[in-house]
């Protein structure tokens, strides 16, 4: 009776990893890029992925998370007070929390090559959901994903410079949308 049990729990197991494979990310060569703007400007720079993985079934994502280690936020000019300020309460409030997360639920076939891809994206201990396009490339140093993810940071409590909650800031208004353009590598 016991090898049978032994035998069924290991064809279920089978079963439910059948064609799946788990991918992690390669921290050093992935890139997420940000870009945000306000009325008179903008402002780029980078910031590191801490760690991440996803699982890879019949060409789609079926899972995955990736943690952003929000104190290597950087300012591709070198302009330390634009980065503290960014790390402040004004803004990511990075002492309380250091790491933002983005957990993947699914997405629909990259057969074609590119496919809408959800998830619940975490700033600040907040979570809201998440949508955004990726394409993909397989290589010979592994996957490549590319994306652009606009992000609204005042679901995220990031309100400074936001029209939405402040009157008469004329042009130092800060747009409240940012972009993260990402390219990961999976392996």
């Amino acid at each position: 009776m016991r090898t049978i049990f032994v035998l069924l729990l290991a064809i279920m197991t089978a079963t439910l990893t059948y064609g799946q494979n788990k991918l992690q990310a390669d921290v050093q060569k992935t890139k997420l890029e940000w870009l945000g703007e306000k009325v008179l400007g903008k402002h780029t720079g980078t910031i590191q992925l801490q760690s991440g993985w996803l699982t890879w079934n019949n060409n789609r994502i079926t899972a995955g998370e990736f943690l952003i280690d929000m104190k290597t936020i950087r300012d591709d000019d070198g302009l330390t007070n634009l980065e503290n300020h960014l790390r402040s309460d004004d803004f990511f409030s990075v002492e309380k929390f250091p790491v933002s997360k983005l957990v993947i639920t699914g997405s629909d076939s990259f057969e074609k090559g590119t496919a809408t891809v959800k998830g619940n994206l975490t700033i600040k201990g907040i979570t809201n959901p998440i949508e955004f396009t990726a394409a993909v490339q397989k290589k010979d140093d592994g996957t490549w994903f590319y994306s652009n993810i606009i992000v609204d940071r005042t679901k995220y409590n990031v309100r400074y410079g936001s029209g939405k909650f402040f009157d008469n800031l004329g042009d130092k208004i800060i747009y409240d949308e940012f972009k993260l353009k990402v390219t990961l590598l999976v392996k």
